[in-house]
């Protein structure tokens, strides 16, 4: 097996969604001329902001932004991973949360909708982003080469089933874009990642925004690439910028090899579906 050269973009995304996408794209190329040949974007890489902003500045899928990112695969020929862009959606309203999945010739291979939403009292602020946000109905893989990526986007990485289902799915990457609030990412974020991480042997992705308007604002940032022994790899300071590591699918089977936890699991009394 041979190793597959990652990046992470972290951005500070803003109102103006054009000026958003020229940072996304100068980030890109600038990691691709790295050496990158899969690129993971943070989640609402398009756009931030209060929710008649969001509206107004939604797209469809595919549409202005895909179309922007499908140009950058094909300049780059690398893989990229939109972590997400508000979608508009014709059936509904609310928008979805959505991440695509682009192969260097710029074709869309995968798409996934945010399943948890993010609900909450934190800091005395109360989230309710099911009031603007549908939840998505399904689970995503993707194949990249070696590498398996099984998807998520932010809010997803408190919920350990699934990622355990995405791992029973084949996954040996777990893909964790998110604009994390600072008030819980501080005590929260790499703990989640790294179990995360442990427990499935698994490399995790974690693509962040950092800064930026918005009630949910601010974001923690600190984006990670981490190890399936739980090792982070590498870890982006605070602000714009990109992260790479070299990821080893073959360190995957010899860490599940020699330490079988996966083996072990008691699925006559805790079944995990796949």
């Amino acid at each position: 097996m041979s190793t597959t050269r990652v990046a992470l973009v972290q951005l500070d995304s803003g109102r103006d969604r054009q000026t958003n996408l020229d940072q996304l794209e100068h980030w890109v190329l600038a990691a691709a001329k790295d050496g990158a040949q899969l690129i993971v974007t943070p989640e609402y890489s398009d756009v931030r902001g209060d929710t008649q902003w969001l509206q107004q500045n939604a797209t469809p899928i595919p549409g202005l932004v895909t179309d922007h990112m499908a140009s950058l695969a094909r300049r780059t020929g690398a893989w990229i991973h939109l972590g997400s862009m508000h979608e508009r959606r014709s059936d509904d309203h609310r928008l979805g949360n959505t991440s695509v999945t682009f192969s260097p010739d710029g074709e869309i291979v995968a798409q996934y909708r945010k399943v948890h939403l993010y609900d909450a009292v934190v800091n005395g602020l109360e989230y309710r982003e099911s009031d603007d946000f549908c939840h998505g109905q399904h689970l995503q893989n993707v194949q990249v080469g070696e590498l398996n990526l099984g998807l998520s986007i932010c809010y997803d990485m408190r919920f350990a089933e699934l990622f355990r289902t995405l791992r029973a799915r084949g996954a040996n990457v777990l893909v964790v874009p998110a604009a994390f609030n600072v008030h819980t990412g501080r005590d929260h974020w790499e703990v989640l990642l790294r179990a995360r991480a442990i427990e499935n042997q698994c490399y995790v992705l974690a693509a962040a925004q950092i800064g930026g308007p918005g009630p949910a604002m601010p974001c923690l940032g600190r984006s990670m690439i981490i190890d399936p022994w739980g090792t982070v790899l590498a870890c982006m300071p605070d602000h714009p910028g990109y992260i790479c590591a070299d990821l080893d699918p073959a360190r995957v089977q010899r860490m599940r090899e020699s330490l079988p936890a996966w083996l072990h699991r008691r699925g006559d009394l805790y079944p995990i579906s796949s």
